[in-house]
């Protein structure tokens, strides 16, 4: 069930990280998708659309971090167990360069994974060139409803 290159994740976790992406308004507002999953591993990809650009053209500080962040959350959330959701405690961004292009692509992965804290980092590229670099962690809660 793993697109791309990565080993396949278990169908019901699969599942579960399509369905949790799938209720996050924000990553649909941007046109955001899984691209690529697997175990400790997400990728992500948006088009810079109008609605997210700043002054200059180019894509948005805010599209940039989101896009990585949620990359990194779902990396995360591969690794953890059925009934479990992440949340971001922190996160420190980099932003290399403008995101100048057509779509960002960002890819998370986690660096260490604890039973209740998950070191996680994401690179976020647009049209190939690199354009942020984020390190963060994020916490292990429990499922909503």
């Amino acid at each position: 069930m793993s697109e791309g290159d990565n080993p396949p994740l278990a169908a019901a976790t699969l599942a579960r990280v399509r369905e949790s992406f799938a209720r996050q308004t924000m990553m649909a507002t941007f046109a955001a998708r899984i691209v690529d999953i697997g175990p400790g591993f997400c990728r992500l990809a948006a088009p810079i659309v109008p609605g997210a650009r700043q002054q200059q053209g180019f894509g948005h500080a805010a599209l940039t971090f989101g896009l990585g962040d949620s990359a990194a959350g779902y990396a995360a959330l591969t690794l953890m167990d059925e009934g479990i959701e992440v949340l971001t405690v922190e996160m420190k961004v980099n932003l290399l360069a403008p995101a100048a292009g057509a779509r960002l692509v960002a890819e998370g992965r986690v660096v260490r994974a604890g039973r209740r804290l998950t070191v996680v980092t994401a690179e976020v590229r647009a049209d190939g060139r690199a354009v942020a670099l984020l390190q963060g962690t994020m916490i292990a809660v429990p499922a909503a409803g």
